[in-house]
């Protein structure tokens, strides 16, 4: 099998998940039949928040830059990122080496085509919707995202994910949001934010939902197994 490369710890306890996604998503016997992951797990990104949102952060892209090339260097056959965020900075990640980038977004887009989505409530970062890095692949596609008209809770549901909140005690929390997007009219929820795929047990299934994470989990395997 061909190495992954993850650019991880954005945050930490989401790029764990995707890796036991990973191991989830393989039906293996032996250790071998794993996927082969290089994982960076480098908590210290400048944060996407402060620099998106507040204005007053470091610019991520050269740290995301280094580490891929770190990546390359390890080894890796292809870089994938899981922070949908942090993918406003992916041409600096794909134009700091020549490995392929697997790109969460446009495999998120692919797949809630195929579940016939159309109006996409977005359980996501605010910086998420300020720099519209879903836009361009919702587009190609006819998809529409559905906002919250009031976001700032979900940032503290991942500010608290981050802080180490206990996961039962915020769930419903995420619920409750994406039960007003369903109110607004969303026929599909999406999960666009790695630290809140820590929270989904907590959702039911009207509307049905998707997570980015898993579209990029299953993106790693087919590419490491040759697909």
């Amino acid at each position: 099998m061909r190495p992954v490369g993850i650019l991880g710890g954005m945050g930490p306890e989401a790029t764990i998940l995707l890796m036991q996604k990973v191991l989830a998503a393989v039906p293996a016997r032996d250790d071998a039949d794993h996927v082969p992951l290089i994982v960076h797990q480098n908590p210290q990104v400048p944060s996407r928040i402060a620099a998106l949102i507040e204005g007053t952060g470091e610019d991520p892209a050269p740290v995301l830059a280094g580490m891929a090339r770190d990546l390359d260097r390890a080894g890796a056959k292809a870089l994938a990122m899981p922070c949908n965020t942090a993918h406003h900075y992916a041409d600096a990640v794909a134009g700091a080496t020549d490995l392929p980038f697997l790109d969460m977004l446009e495999a998120t887009a692919a797949h809630l085509t195929e579940a016939r989505a159309r109006r996409v409530g977005m359980l996501a970062s605010p910086a998420t919707r300020l720099t519209g890095v879903f836009e361009p692949y919702f587009a190609k596609v006819g998809l529409e995202p559905v906002w919250l008209a009031e976001d700032a809770p979900l940032l503290d549901i991942i500010r608290a994910v981050k802080a180490g909140f206990p996961v039962p005690d915020l769930a419903p929390r995420l619920a409750e949001a994406a039960n007003r997007l369903a109110d607004q009219g969303a026929d599909h929820l999406l999960v666009a934010c790695t630290e809140l795929s820590l929270l989904t047990d907590g959702l039911a299934d009207h509307p049905p939902f998707s997570d980015s994470l898993d579209c990029l989990t299953a993106t790693i395997v087919g590419f490491a197994r040759g697909g």
